[in-house]
């Protein structure tokens, strides 16, 4: 039997299928110390013992389990008063959120797939400023038939400044032109991969775009709570977060055009709970139209309970949240040391998520002889990550991220020091300014004074 051509078009083997024989085969210090380090994939395993001891309080006691969590659900009665509570206290929004504001999916991908549905016709455009989060073209149109067009800055503009919000103007004009529909901006803020937050008079200015072409703004804030002190590297200075909804936006834009993505997997730590959110205040059609695709997205109930659990927990919350912080700035600060101890250009100014944005390639190319002709030869990113992988570790190759220039990958830093220490011990000896699990003195070279990533 024939498939649908929308199914036709995903027969062929994924081209990042090598990635699962990463996972079956990860590092354990006593039981697999050959196996791959994955500083690839943007988790946060930083706090994830405290997020167990809550979880175990919550649910062991006596009838704290109850029997609605075998059944579909209660239609998030609990859930949505928690979020909505929740997110007006720490994204401090002009406008309190309330739970008719909430929309719930098992997962931020599927929180995007569904606005994008909701926004956007088949063929028509979202655009998307380059680098992005390297999942976003999947999440917006892999079933939807939305294309996710990225918006190149060139060399030397920033891609969080003004000069980035002219070129997202001429992608719309230029789709006007050859009669595509732009629906909508996606903003990652904070950013992702460049680890950084939008400045307020920058998300005004894209505010005032999509208000002048009627087109819908999308804030991925789901790092929003993930933002920390870097007192490494100061210049330039970090942008301190402000949610798009702590705005004031009357006479900038409609709110009916601003929507928010949050979830619980990055802030928490906690991706495998499946639980993400969109947050839209002023578009009764969106939340109608919403609410009635929600099946496709229905959250587990105990997964309902383990979130309302937490988010509840004013007090718990609040130190779990100041401790995160403080720990992925000391883990961030390892690898910024790490890259200017051994001459590895990253992007500055970061504050926020998990990673740390990395040209390898030019590090890979110093410590080789390569004439002019070859290197126009190389394929420099599969080459690094060939490297990479024989070295046995796994990071985000900055090609699948809309990278504008070759060379550069995403460090995950969320990881305890040990483990992100030997992670960036064999990075060194994949581009060729090491030898894997290179030891002095019983010590990693760039190791911390014995500093232990947790709490």
């Amino acid at each position: 039997m024939s498939l649908s051509d929308r199914a036709s078009k995903l027969t062929a083997p994924d081209p990042n299928f090598f990635f699962m024989q990463v996972l079956a085969n990860l590092y354990d210090a006593k039981t697999n110390p050959h196996g791959y380090i994955n500083i690839g994939v943007a988790e946060n395993t930083l706090l994830h013992d405290r997020f167990m001891k809550h979880m175990r309080a919550t649910l062991e006691p006596a009838d704290s389990i109850p029997t609605v969590t075998l059944t579909y659900g209660d239609g998030h009665k609990r859930l949505k008063p928690a979020v909505a509570r929740f997110l007006t206290r720490q994204l401090r929004p002009l406008r309190a959120i309330t739970p008719a504001d909430v929309f719930v999916s098992n997962g931020c991908t599927v929180a995007i797939e569904n606005i994008s549905w909701a926004l956007a016709n088949p063929g028509d455009a979202i655009l998307i400023g380059r680098p992005y989060y390297g999942s976003f073209p999947t999440d917006v149109g892999k079933r939807t038939g939305v294309e996710l067009r990225p918006v190149a800055f060139g060399a030397g503009v920033d891609p969080m400044g003004f000069a980035a919000i002219e070129a997202h103007r001429a992608a719309i004009l230029a789709a006007k032109d050859r009669g595509q529909r732009v629906a909508a901006i996606i903003l990652a803020h904070p950013n992702n991969p460049l680890g950084r937050c939008y400045p307020r008079n920058v998300l005004l200015a894209y505010m005032r775009l999509c208000q002048e072409h009627r087109v819908h703004l999308i804030s991925d804030e789901i790092y929003a709570l993930s933002v920390f002190k870097n007192a490494f590297d100061t210049k330039p200075a970090p942008v301190p977060f402000e949610s798009v909804l702590s705005i004031d936006v009357n006479g900038i834009i409609d709110p009916e055009l601003m929507h928010v993505i949050w979830g619980m997997s990055k802030d928490f730590g906690v991706s495998g709970l499946r639980m993400g959110f969109i947050v839209t205040q002023g578009n009764p059609q969106l939340k109608g139209a919403l609410q009635n695709v929600f099946e496709f997205g229905w959250t587990s109930s105990l997964s309902d309970l383990v979130t309302a659990n937490v988010l509840e927990d004013d007090e718990w919350v609040d130190a779990f949240l100041e401790d995160n912080c403080r720990l992925l700035g000391k883990q961030h600060a390892i690898v910024l040391r790490w890259a200017r101890d051994h001459g590895i250009e990253y992007a500055p100014g970061t504050n926020a998520g998990f990673f740390v944005w990395v040209n390898l390639g030019a590090a890979y190319l110093k410590n080789r002889v390569v004439d002019e002709s070859e290197k126009q030869q190389v394929d420099l990113n599969q080459d690094v990550m060939k490297s990479l992988l024989k070295h046995k570790v796994f990071l985000a190759d900055g090609v699948r991220f809309g990278a504008e220039e070759p060379g550069w990958f995403r460090i995950v830093f969320a990881h305890e020091t040990e483990y992100l220490e030997l992670g960036l011990d064999r990075i060194l000896a994949a581009v060729g300014g090491g030898s894997i699990d290179k030891k002095q003195n019983g010590e990693l070279p760039y190791r911390t004074n014995g500093a232990n990533g947790r709490a």
